[in-house]
Parts: C-alpha cells; structure tokens; sequence
C-alpha cells in the first residue's frame, strides 16, 4: 500500500505539470470593428462605429500519457502500485490526458516499445524500471519533442527526468525496529538487484540497526 500511495503522488504531481506545458492558451483576435449608418426621415444621417472583442477559447488538445511496465499489472507489487497511479491521473485529469500502458516489458526492447508509442503520438512516457534507463535516454536523444520520465535511474537530459521516492527513510525505520528486536545480534536482509536504489535502501537499513543497536550485524543476501 505505501508503494501505491507515494508514486501515485509522484506520478501525480509530473502529469500536473506537464499538462501546464502542453495544453493550448486561449487566443484573442484583434477587435473588430462594425459601423452602421442609419437615415431618418430628415436629412440627417447618423453614424454609429461599435467596436466589438471576440475571445476564442482554444479547447486543449489531450495530452497522450503512456507507461511502460517491466511486469504485469496484476502483480500487486510494484507495476501494480504504477498502474494505481496511472489509474488514478487519467480519472483526476480526464478532461486533459488520455493514458495507456505496456506491460512485461523485456528490458532490451524498451527502446522500440517507446517508438511504436511515439508513432502513436504519445507526448509523455514514463518508463518505470531501473533496466528501461539506456533506452529511454536514447529515445530521449532521438525525440526532443517528447518528455520521458525514468524511474529509480540517474541518466538524464534535456526532455529527460528522473524520479522516485524517498524509500530509504521507510528502511531506516525498520532498521530501528529489527535492531531493537533482535536477539542474537544478527539481522538478515533478502535483497532484490545491486542498483543504486536497492543499495541505498540496504544502507539506511543498516543504519537504523546501529542506531539502536551497535553491537548488530546485518547480513544481506542476494536473490
């Protein structure tokens, strides 16, 4: 449930802005004037000039939202908690956005999953897996006209942003909890993939441990 609300929130707060970017302004016409000329029955001919302003609303073009998932939407894990998000800007911005997504993803073909998208005319593309980072950054090379957003990396460029959570707080408060619980003196901790987010969180993890408890090991294993 964390996952879900805090990068429901991210995602959120992205599509806010891009929306500001891309949806049209209202254009404004230079005044027209009207002159109508009116004779009485004297000979005696008024003149009247109005000057009239029309303002033309331009109605926004909806902005086409994709995502890109490494697993399945019903993994009720992390594309899962993605897809929350997603779900939850396309019902909030209904009026500005139109959404879709791609889900299990291989990590090598993310580049020409993002071009089939871009010949759709999707304008922002969220790639939601540390493995999507090289791909979207040459996606993001290639199309300067289109704003990627990549999750958990730390590649950027100009049309290219980062994002993700801060996790590593969470960790450090459940280090606490296993240094002050623990027995032994010996924590374990079952880590996923040695990237930069993964470790960040093993370290606050095992700083919160020591916080408490000094005298702990922690010991991190890898699947």
């Amino acid at each position: 449930m964390r996952y879900q609300v805090v990068l429901a929130v991210v995602v959120v707060a992205i599509v806010a802005v891009a929306i500001g970017y891309f949806v049209g302004t209202a254009t404004v016409p230079p005044p027209k004037t009207v002159t109508i000329t009116t004779t009485v029955a004297t000979p005696t001919t008024i003149t009247t000039t109005v000057t009239t302003t029309t303002t033309i609303i331009k109605a926004p073009e909806k902005l086409k939202v994709a995502f890109i998932y490494v697993g399945p939407i019903g993994d009720y894990g992390w594309t899962h908690a993605h897809d929350v998000g997603r779900r939850y800007i396309t019902n909030l911005f209904k009026d500005y956005i139109d959404t879709t997504y791609v889900e299990s993803v291989e990590e090598p073909k993310v580049y020409d999953v993002i071009k089939k998208l871009i010949g759709e005319g999707y304008k922002l593309i969220f790639t939601t897996s540390f493995g999507f980072m090289d791909g979207t950054l040459k996606a993001a090379q290639e199309f300067p006209n289109v704003i990627f957003f990549h999750c958990s990396g730390y590649k950027r460029w100009d049309n290219m942003g980062t994002y993700f959570a801060d996790f590593y707080q969470l960790y450090y408060l459940n280090g606490l909890m296993a240094g002050a619980l623990t027995k032994s003196g010996k924590v374990g901790y079952v880590a996923a993939h040695p990237i930069p987010e993964v470790i960040r969180h093993i370290n606050a993890f095992a700083l919160g441990v020591k916080e408490v408890n000094p005298d702990a090991k922690v010991y991190v294993r890898w699947i």
